[in-house]
């Protein structure tokens, strides 16, 4: 392996990693510490957002400044920044919320076979035979997350589920609804801005100053990581390695997430995971796998079937991530 490749190979599975370190340290705030989702989501949206377009206008990226000159793409952006930033981040942290972090990140990660389902509804075709077995597998595997393989009872609260799978359509949305911008502007200036309006927008649900909570070092820290190095740093090791290895390897070595989350869950906050839970992760992991490579297929029927619609393709690696 060369040094440019395994520099690429490095950076993904850093940067997913620290999503999944993450979602855990939220689940400490949650849990021991009785943050809320809504405040830990409006502090990160806002700083976040300033970051990353702080970063971009450091950056010299002309995107940050141009899209607000055109009407049209401003109204894309607010409709992005509302919808599908808020709509991701609250149900993915109200998933944490009511259940745990290693659960709602295995659920989020069943966007995809969302995204697959919205192709085939629009090419009008049915899935390929691979997509069926991957749509199989999420739904043994996601039997096995809430389950633990016992159909007469739910491993998980239906307040869990019900969040967490909100989560993976809101993740399914926040990657097909900016796409035209994608072709126009870096991601940086989409989601940058997305979550700068979306922290605005969710200021009026909850402000950052309506704060309950207990503060200490830990959770001082706790609020710094998931800010900088669970999103800002995170994002930009994300995006750097498609520099050096193809977007498909970045989409199946981003499986480190849930397994970090689910790992740390485990080791840190003492979370229960049992066979059940192993069946269940590699099921929609494998899922996961299989869907990242029929992803360039689904791209061209949906450029070609759905154009009209407002909700083009796009490459999932540049704007999946960031939850």
């Amino acid at each position: 392996m060369n040094k440019v490749r395994f520099k690429g190979i490095m950076l993904v599975i850093f940067g997913s990693t620290l999503w999944g370190v993450s979602a855990t340290v939220a689940q400490f705030l949650f849990k021991q510490n009785n943050f809320t989702a809504e405040w830990l989501v409006v502090i990160r949206l806002l700083l976040s957002g300033i970051l990353l377009l702080g970063y971009g206008l450091v950056k010299k990226d002309p995107g940050v400044k141009n899209i607000w000159k055109n009407k049209k793409d401003v109204i894309t952006l607010l409709s992005f920044g509302i919808l599908g930033m808020i709509g991701s981040q609250y149900t993915y942290f109200a998933a944490i919320k009511h259940g745990n972090a290693a659960t709602a990140t295995i659920l989020q990660y069943l966007s995809p076979v969302i995204i697959t389902c919205y192709v085939a509804i629009c090419s009008k075709k049915l899935p390929k035979r691979s997509q069926l077995v991957a749509i199989i597998l999420a739904i043994v595997g996601t039997f096995f997350i809430i389950t633990k393989g016992d159909i007469n009872s739910l491993s998980v609260s239906k307040e869990a589920l019900f969040w967490g799978l909100c989560s993976a359509v809101g993740v399914a949305l926040y990657t097909l609804q900016p796409a035209n911008l994608l072709k126009k502007y870096s991601v940086i200036t989409i989601i940058g801005g997305g979550m700068l309006i979306g922290g605005i927008a969710f200021c009026f649900i909850n402000p950052p100053w309506k704060f309950s909570g207990t503060w200490s070092v830990a959770t001082v820290s706790a609020v710094g990581f998931v800010v900088t190095f669970g999103t800002l740093f995170a994002y930009y090791c994300y995006l750097e390695s498609l520099n050096y290895i193809q977007p498909i390897e970045t989409s199946i070595l981003g499986a480190f997430e849930p397994l970090s989350a689910a790992f740390l869950s485990v080791v840190w906050l003492k979370n229960p995971f049992g066979i059940g839970d192993f069946i269940g992760t590699a099921c929609i992991i494998i899922t996961t796998v299989i869907l990242a490579y029929s992803k360039k297929d689904d791209e061209k029927e949906l450029v070609e079937n759905d154009e009209e619609e407002g909700f083009e393709s796009v490459d999932t690696d540049k704007s999946k991530q960031y939850i």
